[in-house]
């Protein structure tokens, strides 16, 4: 919620439309309770209004055996090449922030000098 918080008022918005989260299966959130629990954490802020949208991302690991990059269930770890299970995790544990559409947009002009918007990071 912070980091909407910044880029609306980084970007002169007065709210967020949509927000739009990559959340693996290695990364201990549950969608279904963050869904829940957004719906009581939006409530005052610029994302009241907001949609939610959560795309779920594969589990993908690195062999260090044979080298292989290949996707995995969440609970067997093993290279899918070789069967070994020395893989070091290459995707799979994240929570990002990927999309976040804003809305209420004040022109540039009326703004003050020190909200000037700037690229995202």
């Amino acid at each position: 919620m912070d980091q909407l918080e910044q880029l609306a008022d980084r970007h002169g918005a007065t709210g967020v439309a949509k927000i739009v989260l990559s959340i693996g299966p290695l990364s201990g959130v549950e969608p279904a309770l963050l869904r829940q629990a957004f719906s009581v954490a939006r409530l005052g802020t610029v994302a009241v209004d907001a949609s939610l949208e959560i795309q779920t991302t594969p589990v993908v690991i690195l062999c260090q055996s044979c080298g292989s990059t290949t996707e995995t269930a969440s609970n067997r770890l093993l290279c899918q090449s070789c069967g070994d299970w020395q893989v070091n995790v290459k995707q799979g544990s994240e929570l990002l922030l990927q999309q976040v559409e804003l809305s209420g947009i004040r022109p540039s002009a009326e703004r003050p000098p020190d909200h000037q918007a700037q690229p995202a990071r």
